[in-house]
C-alpha cells in the first residue's frame, strides 16, 4: 500500500469511526456558516432594500432653476426631460414637478401647487389623503388649510389669483417641499425669484380671464370656485399647501410656464447620489440658458445613511461574535477528538511516524469537517436570508455565488485554524510516556 493510499485510509477511518465527534464538529461549522452567510447576505442586501423602502417617503433630490430667467419662466419640459434622462442613466427614478402660485381665499393668502397628480401620487406614497386627489375643477388641501378655512371634503371654495401680492407668500411655497433642511434655501430662492418676477409683470399689466382674476385689491374675493376633493395630512409643510392640476393652475393664473421645483426619488445614496447632483450641475454650467441647480434633500439622505450604517454595524458586530464562537466550538470539538486519539498518536510516533505527517492528517480531517459544515450551513443560511428579507422587506434575494464561495472557504479556514493548538499539543506527545501508561 502506498503512502498516499494509507493516508486516505487512515483519514477515512478517523472520520467514520468516530461519527459522533465528527458530527459535533460538522454541526459547529454548520451553525457558524449558516449564521455568517445569513447575516452577510442580509448586510449586502439591506442597503439596496432600505434605499428602495425609503424612496416611498418622498424625494431625495430636487432640481430648481438657477438663473434669473429660469426663475421667472420655470423649468421647461425639455429641460425636465433632459435632467430626468441624466438621472435615470443606470438608476430607477420617479419624478414630480410643482408649479407654485400665490392665491387668496376669503382675502387670506395661500399657496397653490400645480401638479401632475399621477406623478405626485407615485412619488409620495406616504401621504395620508382623506377623499380623492385633485382633478379638473377639484383641489386637494392640506390639513392646516382645511382647519383654517373650516372646510371638509365636498366643500366649495373660491380661489382668486393675485399677481400683485404673489411675493408675500413666496417662501412658503418652496419650503413646503424641503421641510427644514439645506434644500429649503434652494427651493425658496427659486420660488422667490419666480414670484417676484410675476409681481413685476402683474404691476405692468392687468389680466382678466374667464376662470381667474388679477387684482391689486386684497379684499377682492372674486375668483374661481373649486370643489375640495380631498384633504392631505402628512404632519409636514405639505399640510399648508393647496394642490390642483397643472391645467387648473394655468387657467387660474391666466398663463402657462414651467415648474418651480422638480422632485426626484432616485435609487441611489451616499457618494453615488452626490455624483448625480454634481453631473447635473456641471451639465447646467455648460448651458446657462437652461441652467438648473440640483441638490440632495438632506433630511432624507442623512436618514438613509444613518439607518443603513447602524444596521450594517450591528450585523458586522454580531458576525464577529458568531465567528469567535464558531472558532471556540470547532476548536473544542477538535481538541476532544485529538485527546481521544492521544494513545494512537503516541504509538504512531513510536513506530516512526513524522510529527508533520500526523499534523497534516488532523488538519485535513478538520478541513473536511469545515467543508461539510460550510456546504450545509451556506445552504441553510441562504434559506434563512430569503425568509428574513421576504418577511421584513417583502422581497426575495438571489444567491450570491461569490459570497457563497467565501462562506465555504471561511468555514474550512476556521476549522483548520481552530485545530492548530490541539494538533500542536498532540504532535509534541512523548511516545514513551504514552506507551508506559498503556
Amino acid at each position: 500500500m502506498t503512502n498516499r493510499k494509507m493516508f486516505f485510509t487512515m483519514l477515512w477511518g478517523a472520520v467514520f469511526r468516530r461519527r459522533s465527534r465528527a458530527m459535533m464538529a460538522v454541526i459547529a461549522s454548520l451553525v457558524g456558516a449558516a449564521t455568517l452567510f445569513c447575516l452577510a447576505s442580509v448586510c449586502v442586501a439591506v442597503p439596496q432594500q432600505m434605499n428602495e423602502e425609503m424612496r416611498a417617503y418622498g424625494a431625495n433630490l430636487i432640481v430648481t432653476p438657477a438663473s434669473a430667467t429660469g426663475k421667472s419662466q420655470g423649468i421647461d419640459t425639455v429641460t425636465v426631460r433632459n435632467v430626468t434622462a441624466l438621472i435615470g442613466a443606470g438608476h430607477s427614478v420617479k419624478s414630480a414637478a410643482y408649479r407654485y402660485e400665490s392665491v387668496r381665499i376669503n382675502s387670506a393668502p395661500y399657496t397653490i401647487a400645480g401638479v401632475d397628480v399621477k406623478a405626485v401620487r407615485a412619488l409620495n406614497r406616504h401621504w395620508n389623503v382623506t377623499g380623492d386627489w385633485p382633478g379638473s375643477g377639484n383641489v386637494m388641501v392640506g390639513r392646516d388649510v382645511a382647519d383654517a378655512l373650516g372646510v371638509k371634503v365636498g366643500s366649495r371654495v373660491t380661489i382668486g389669483y393675485r399677481a400683485a401680492d404673489a411675493s408675500a407668500s413666496a417662501s412658503s411655497s418652496a419650503s413646503a417641499k424641503s421641510d427644514s433642511d439645506e434644500s429649503t434655501e434652494t427651493a425658496e430662492s427659486s420660488a422667490q425669484g419666480t414670484q417676484s418676477t410675476q409681481t413685476t409683470q402683474g404691476e405692468q399689466t392687468t389680466q382678466a380671464t374667464e376662470n381667474g382674476r388679477v387684482s391689486s385689491d386684497i379684499m377682492d374675493n372674486n375668483g374661481t370656485e373649486f370643489r375640495i376633493a380631498g384633504i392631505v395630512d402628512t404632519g409636514g409643510n405639505e399640510d399648508s399647501i393647496i394642490y390642483a392640476t397643472t391645467a387648473d393652475v394655468s387657467k387660474l393664473a391666466g398663463h402657462e410656464r414651467g415648474a418651480d421645483v422638480v422632485e426626484y426619488s432616485v435609487n441611489a445614496m451616499g457618494d453615488e447620489l452626490n455624483d448625480i447632483v454634481n453631473n447635473i450641475n456641471r451639465s447646467a454650467d455648460k448651458n446657462p440658458n437652461s441652467a438648473v441647480k440640483a441638490q440632495t434633500v438632506t433630511r432624507i439622505t442623512s436618514s438613509d445613511t444613518r439607518i443603513i450604517a447602524m444596521l450594517q454595524t450591528l450585523f458586522w458586530i454580531v458576525s464577529l461574535v458568531v465567528l469567535v464562537l464558531t472558532l471556540v466550538g470547532v476548536g473544542t470539538t477538535i481538541s476532544s477528538i485529538v485527546s481521544q486519539r492521544r494513545n494512537e498518536i503516541g504509538l504512531r510516533k513510536a513506530l516512526g511516524a513524522d510529527s508533520r505527517a500526523i499534523g497534516v492528517e488532523f488538519y485535513v480531517e478538520s478541513g473536511i469537517y469545515g467543508l461539510i459544515g460550510g456546504l450545509l450551513g451556506t445552504a441553510i443560511g441562504y434559506v434563512l436570508a430569503r425568509v428574513l428579507c421576504a418577511t421584513v422587506f417583502g422581497r426575495a434575494i438571489g444567491f450570491d455565488w461569490l459570497l457563497g464561495a467565501g462562506s465555504l472557504l471561511l468555514s474550512v479556514a476556521i476549522a483548520v485554524i481552530a485545530s492548530i493548538p490541539p494538533v500542536r499539543r498532540a504532535t509534541c506527545i512523548d511516545p514513551a510516556i504514552v506507551l508506559r501508561e498503556e
